[in-house]
């Protein structure tokens, strides 16, 4: 399966921000770490702190071969109407992921504008958010129960 992994503000900055709520590892080594544990996917990485690159990479994931998206849009998640209309016409499956528990933060951070138009959330379970994410695009492609 195609899978778009889209990462949104700061998370190029994983290793250096907060290490505390989000881990010492990079972007990159997230990324890795998502290929070694998922190997039957293939995985397109998309990050960028634009809210309109954002909402350009989902809408192109409607014509490109993509099959499912794994969210994790950052800070916008919270705030981005824009991004939240752009994802409720994708048909794809799709997941937000959460590295942090959202509901366990900043009250502001506990409403998910954007996790309305999803499938499912995951938050809280550091990288291994984005492996539970996989899981359940597994899941919804192929239900089991």
């Amino acid at each position: 399966m195609n899978i778009l992994i889209i990462n949104g503000p700061n998370l190029n900055l994983l290793g250096k921000r907060d290490q505390g709520t989000y881990g010492e590892y990079t972007l990159s080594d997230l990324q890795a770490f998502i290929e070694n544990t998922c190997p039957d996917h293939t995985f397109e990485f998309y990050q960028s702190n634009v809210e309109g690159e954002l909402i350009n990479r989902i809408q192109q994931a409607m014509q490109d071969g993509t099959e499912a998206v794994v969210t994790n849009l950052g800070g916008y998640t919270h705030t981005s109407v824009a991004i939240r209309d752009a994802l409720e016409p994708v048909s794809l499956p799709k997941v937000e992921v959460h590295i942090s528990n959202i509901h366990a933060r900043e009250e502001f951070r506990e409403q998910s504008i954007t996790g309305r138009v999803m499938d499912g959330i995951i938050t809280g379970f550091g990288k291994h958010s984005y492996i539970l994410g996989v899981q359940a695009i597994e899941h919804l492609t192929n239900p089991r129960d």
